[in-house]
């Protein structure tokens, strides 16, 4: 009995000490917004954002260690890999590719994270949900005559991915 006694009280101790290894937990300025339909919007913002944008609503559990360690470190890599408040500073090639990306990510069910829909039901895709963001990743971007010679011509996503194999 002494024994267990002795463990809790360190196991105690120990929780109570990594509680002061901060996890740093910000939101950057956004810098360029995403523009699209409300209804896309609405599905991305619920879904996505706390992880892939510099408006992440931190929860309570992000508070405390070694859970807040967890849940900012998937964050960081979330931004790092794909940003909606940073969308306007990638070009449109980028923006092309990111979207086909997001579809894909979608479809195969690896986005949403099941670890986060399980602590957000709300962020689970519906069929619906789905199907709005495939329509949305799939309509063409207009290329800018900055990026392209041929002014008139628009860039889909799969064209982006045609384009990076050629040149492979």
């Amino acid at each position: 009995m002494r024994t267990l006694r002795n463990v809790i009280i360190i196991l105690v101790a120990v929780f109570i000490a990594i509680q002061f290894v901060p996890a740093e937990q910000s939101n950057p300025p956004v810098t360029g917004e995403i523009e699209m339909a409300d209804s896309v919007h609405a599905v991305i913002k619920r879904s996505c954002y706390d992880c892939h944008s510099n408006e992440t609503e931190w929860p309570w559990y992000a508070s405390v260690a070694p859970p807040s360690w967890l849940v900012t470190a998937d964050v960081l890599e979330g931004r790092e890999h794909l940003n909606f408040s940073e969308w306007q500073s990638y070009d449109v090639r980028k923006q092309a590719a990111m979207k086909e990306e997001i579809w894909e990510e979608v479809d195969k069910g690896k986005m949403p994270l099941d670890i986060y829909v399980g602590m957000h039901s709300e962020a689970e895709l519906s069929e619906t949900d789905k199907q709005i963001i495939s329509q949305w990743s799939h309509t063409p971007l207009v290329v800018p005559p900055s990026d392209t010679a041929d002014t008139s011509r628009l860039l889909d996503p799969q064209e982006h991915e045609r384009e990076n194999d050629d040149s492979r």
